[in-house]
């Protein structure tokens, strides 16, 4: 796989850089709007409300990770500038990636500044940052030295967190050292919006070894639908990255390689995203 040249963040969009563009758009994010009942024919009436999911760690063992609903909540009021419900706010949150946010949301900052979304393939070889056959964006090994390389989950998820990193949840986007490439927080902190639309493999895989695919690019619309959920026309977008909530008994999804489809209505705590500016871009 090859890609063209383009630039990528620094770092994950914080809350400061978010809060520029709200005050200079007025935008309002998808969370932060109640849903069209159009739009959701047969939802429950409570669901219908302005809100966002919420990580909400269980007291006790959990034996069927398969359930997410055990650890998420739909939070009423729950939102950017308020990350864990009404009563919460951004307060020594400045640093940190802005979360919260829709697919919709993402773009619409992305727009503003002037640049893009990443495409999968653009995410992966920045947070690969050189190592190209490396399991980690830092290397093979998880915690080299005993030294946690990004904010992560240790312990057993979803109801014992070790904290090793000294985080339980969201990190300054700069507390965890950069990859190869000077990038921060490619791994772990929060999921990250691509501009892919999610399907099982990527169309763009080559067949043959000499056929190596240039700027791949992620399914059609209409095939990211969830095949569990046939009759929910909501299409998804692939995530990369992990985020603090990711652990070995769980997803080990902190790792340049790994995906995760997402709707695009849905924001969450664990979410944020970053740009790029493509070097085709830049110069017209």
């Amino acid at each position: 796989m090859t890609v063209n040249s383009f630039w990528i963040d620094r770092t994950p969009v914080t809350n400061r850089q978010f809060r520029e563009f709200v005050r200079a758009t007025g935008h309002v994010t998808f969370a932060e709007i109640a849903p069209d009942p159009k739009d959701y024919p047969g939802a429950l009436p409570n669901m219908l409300k302005a809100a966002s999911l919420v990580f909400n760690p269980p007291r006790h063992p959990v034996n069927d990770l398969s359930n997410w609903s055990q650890w998420w909540t739909f939070k009423l009021g729950a939102n950017w500038r308020r990350p864990y419900g009404p009563r919460s706010s951004l307060a020594g949150l400045n640093d940190h990636p802005v979360v919260h946010v829709a697919y919709s949301d993402a773009l619409a900052y992305a727009k503003w500044a002037g640049k893009n979304l990443p495409t999968e393939a653009e995410w992966e070889f920045a947070a690969r940052g050189g190592l190209d056959a490396a399991e980690f964006a830092w290397g093979d090994e998880f915690t080299p030295g005993g030294k946690q390389m990004a904010n992560t989950w240790q312990g057993a998820f979803p109801c014992e967190n070790l904290k090793l990193d000294g985080y339980g949840s969201t990190s300054p986007v700069t507390a965890f050292p950069p990859n190869g490439y000077g990038v921060y927080d490619m791994i772990g902190n929060v999921w990250e919006w691509t501009a892919d639309w999610y399907s099982s493999g990527h169309e763009g895989d080559a067949q043959k070894a000499c056929c190596i695919p240039i700027n791949p690019l992620g399914g059609r619309e209409d095939a990211s639908y969830d095949p569990c959920q046939p009759e929910i026309k909501i299409p998804r977008k692939v995530l990369k990255g992990g985020s603090h909530l990711c652990a070995p008994n769980y997803c080990r999804r902190y790792r340049p390689a790994a995906r995760h489809p997402e709707p695009v209505d849905t924001s969450t705590s664990h979410v944020g995203f970053r740009c790029v500016v493509r070097q085709t871009e830049a110069s017209k």
